[in-house]
Formats: structure tokens, C-alpha cells, sequence
């Protein structure tokens, strides 16, 4: 296989990648350079992959393994593949909120794949912004006051019986299952450690987190505003507008992303795949590792 040629889209986070045919990939090792390119662009964006379900399964495996994605049904005799749909009547799409994937679980996804099976012409573009630069570009002081703080995240806002996604089904026509289990809660540090580049990121989105470790809502709910508002601002962030068989990989670990509903009256469709992730760690701080440089 000859080296993969990676382009980057913007400059804090996103690349391009050509020079590898997924269809073909067999072996762990047959994806050491995409591994690279996600190490260092964090979102990775391949172009005519004329996959099926098969090839997303199998190169999930090489990446990690696959993983299921609660309170959305899956696919029959797939469970680990979740269909991403916005029929032409839909008035809402999935993920249109700035978020990292199913950060309410105990081991997070580590990836996500996106898989591009039919897009409008123009609209329904993903944005992803990069989290290392958010902690980065925090003040000394509020790094200090995060790097000691943990998040409580649950998915009960969302998916939750009774949660916005249940008062909205008849708007989507997303699979989505609520339950009361979504109202389960999860702690992460706020400023977690990537176990590959060692870096400092940000970990909360204001999707899944709803307040401080030992803080009440109210009383989180500025600094979280805060926080939110600086780690999506513009300068973070790279944006994808898909075509057909194009396939998106990203970090969840260092990243958030959005997914605009623009595009009324048209069709898309798309098939993920989520990768096996682990624990989120604090930051090391102390330890003498420093932040990671984009």
C-alpha cells in the first residue's frame, strides 16, 4: 500500500486523506498512517469509499472493535450499526447539537465512523472543533480551576422517556428508543488526558453534561455556558460538506462535532459505527507532561 496523501481543510483541525482503499484494508497494521492522520488532524475525511456494511464493520474491528450505541435501535441482525436518516418530510435531523459521542457512558467511544450513503446537493454539512486548542486557549486561571474539576454527564436530557428526543419523534425519522436508563449518570474529569498523544482536552459538551461533580445545575450553568461557547467558536473548528461514499472519522476524545439541519425537503442518509473507548483520565498534569500544540 503506498503512503496515504493528507491534505488538511482548515487550520485547527481536519484533513482530507486519499491513497487507501478501505475495501481492500485486511489488517491492523494496513492502518498505521490513518491512525497517524487522526493522531494528527483528529478528524479525517476519505473520499469515494465504495463501501457496504461489511467494510464499516470490519474496519471498525481494525480500529478498535465495534460498540453499540444505546437508545437508538440499530439496524436488524446489526447491532452495531446505527442508520443516520433525514427523510424529505423530517424537520429534524440527528445530532444537531454541538457533542461528543455518548460521552454519558463509563468508556466513551474512542471513534466514530460516518459513512456517506446518500447527501443533498448542498446542506447538511458536519462541523467539528477541536478541544486540545479550547483547554489551550483558556486563561492560566481557569485551566487551574478545570484541571481540578469533575462533569456529570447523562443522556437523560436527550433520550430520556419523556426527554426532548421522545417529544420530538413524530419530527425525525430516527430510530431512537428513550428510556428511563438514559437518566443514568456518568463523571469524567473536565480535562482529560488522550491516551495516544498524551494531550490536555477539554471533556464536556452541552449535550450530555449537565453540571459539576458536587455544584447544583444553577450554579454550573454559567461556567458551562462559558466553557461551550469558547470551546465551538469558529476559529476551532473545520467543517465537512459531504458527497456520496465519502467516510468520516473522528476523534471523540479530543473533539466535538455538529451536524446542521439545512436542508429541508431533501434526503440523507448515512450509516456509523462507533469504536471501543476506554475510561476518560485527568489530565496529567502533574505528572510534567505539557499540552499538546496543534
Amino acid at each position: 500500500m503506498t503512503s496515504l496523501e493528507v491534505c488538511p481543510t482548515a487550520g485547527s483541525l481536519g484533513a482530507v486523506v486519499t491513497g487507501i482503499d478501505l475495501v481492500t484494508v485486511k489488517a491492523e497494521e494496513q492502518l498505521d498512517e490513518l491512525r497517524k492522520a487522526l493522531a494528527d488532524h483528529l478528524v479525517v475525511f476519505l473520499p469515494d469509499q465504495h463501501m457496504d456494511l461489511d467494510d464499516l464493520e470490519r474496519i471498525t474491528d481494525l480500529l478498535g472493535g465495534r460498540d453499540t450505541t444505546p437508545f437508538v435501535t440499530p439496524l436488524q441482525d446489526r447491532p452495531y450499526v446505527i442508520r443516520v436518516i433525514k427523510e424529505p418530510e423530517d424537520q429534524l435531523n440527528f445530532a444537531n447539537a454541538w457533542h461528543s459521542d455518548l460521552s454519558y457512558l463509563s468508556e466513551p467511544p474512542a471513534y466514530t465512523l460516518l459513512h456517506a450513503a446518500e447527501v443533498p446537493e448542498f446542506g447538511g454539512d458536519t462541523l467539528w472543533s477541536n478541544q486540545y486548542l479550547a483547554y489551550e486557549t483558556l486563561s492560566r486561571g481557569l485551566k487551574e480551576t478545570l484541571v481540578g474539576l469533575r462533569a456529570v454527564h447523562s443522556a437523560g436530557m436527550a433520550y430520556g422517556t419523556g426527554g426532548f428526543l421522545d417529544q420530538v419523534k413524530d419530527l425525525t425519522s430516527m430510530a431512537i428508543a428513550p428510556s428511563p436508563d438514559a437518566y443514568e449518570e456518568c463523571t469524567h474529569p473536565c480535562v482529560i488526558e488522550h491516551p495516544v498523544t498524551k494531550g490536555a482536552a477539554l471533556y464536556v459538551n452541552p449535550v450530555y453534561t449537565t453540571r459539576f461533580e458536587g455544584w447544583s445545575p444553577t450554579e454550573s450553568q454559567a461556567l458551562l455556558g462559558h466553557i461551550y461557547r469558547h470551546a465551538t467558536n469558529e476559529n476551532l473548528t473545520c467543517r465537512l460538506r459531504w458527497a456520496r461514499h465519502t467516510l468520516a472519522i473522528w476523534d471523540n476524545r479530543c473533539t466535538l462535532h455538529n451536524a446542521l439541519n439545512d436542508y429541508s425537503g431533501v434526503r440523507r442518509e448515512m450509516f456509523r459505527t462507533s469504536v471501543k473507548g476506554s475510561t476518560p483520565g485527568a489530565w496529567a498534569a502533574a505528572a510534567g507532561h505539557t499540552e499538546r500544540k496543534a
